[in-house]
């Protein structure tokens, strides 16, 4: 029987999930916290992650200790501080700041359908990154990645692009992330062994 299925996410040992759905085949890795995202099917990340008020699409590889939604504090306040809006946790009868936590709730990150974020990366909130696009380990994503482009460092900067931009185009609208599952299995031997190209034109 396969490890994975598609009617319950296999979450490992030591996870803090609140307000997330899963779809299909969905696996997330131990020690990780997930709050208030989405995950598309067939998305995993590998251990001690932390992903916050996101949007993952189909087919994301998260890779460990990758930081997506990193949470802000309020820079334009007289302190930074958890106190402001964790007050309840320092004072009896003081009620936390539900409108800071709505405001960060509302800064979604997006991860685009067959993704690689990389070991360590960091997505900031309000962030897109585009269909096929990879994040470099260590880098730092501060501004949408367009898809189909590689990026790094910290800041992130584009590197190259993944699949020139026609082929890109084309795989957008092969869209084969959609495709179900016995769909999906039928192609595997060509997702092994054809090229990009090769495979839009056996497929498109």
């Amino acid at each position: 029987m396969s490890r994975l299925r598609a009617d319950q996410a296999f979450i490992h040992p030591d996870c803090q999930i609140t307000a997330s759905t899963f779809g299909a085949y969905v696996e997330i890795g131990a020690g990780s916290r997930v709050a208030n995202t989405s995950w598309g099917d067939y998305s995993y990340c590998d251990r001690t992650c932390d992903i916050a008020n996101a949007e993952i699409g189909k087919f994301a590889n998260i890779a460990s200790f990758a930081r997506i939604g990193a949470t802000d504090h309020p820079m334009d306040k007289a302190s930074l501080h958890h106190f402001l809006y964790r007050s309840a946790d320092y004072w009896e009868g003081e009620q936390d700041d539900a409108d800071w936590f709505a405001h960060r709730a509302r800064r979604t990150s997006r991860i685009g359908h067959d993704t690689w974020i990389g070991h360590v990366a960091i997505i900031k909130p309000d962030v897109t990154i585009g269909h096929g696009a990879v994040v470099a380990a260590g880098a730092v994503v501060t501004k949408d990645v367009p898809p189909y482009t590689i990026v790094g460092g910290v800041t992130a900067q584009p590197i190259r692009r993944r699949f020139s931009e026609s082929t890109g185009e084309r795989m957008q609208s092969l869209a084969w992330w959609d495709w179900d599952n016995q769909r999906l299995r039928a192609a595997l031997p060509d997702f092994r062994a054809l090229s990009a190209e090769a495979f839009l034109e056996k497929y498109e």
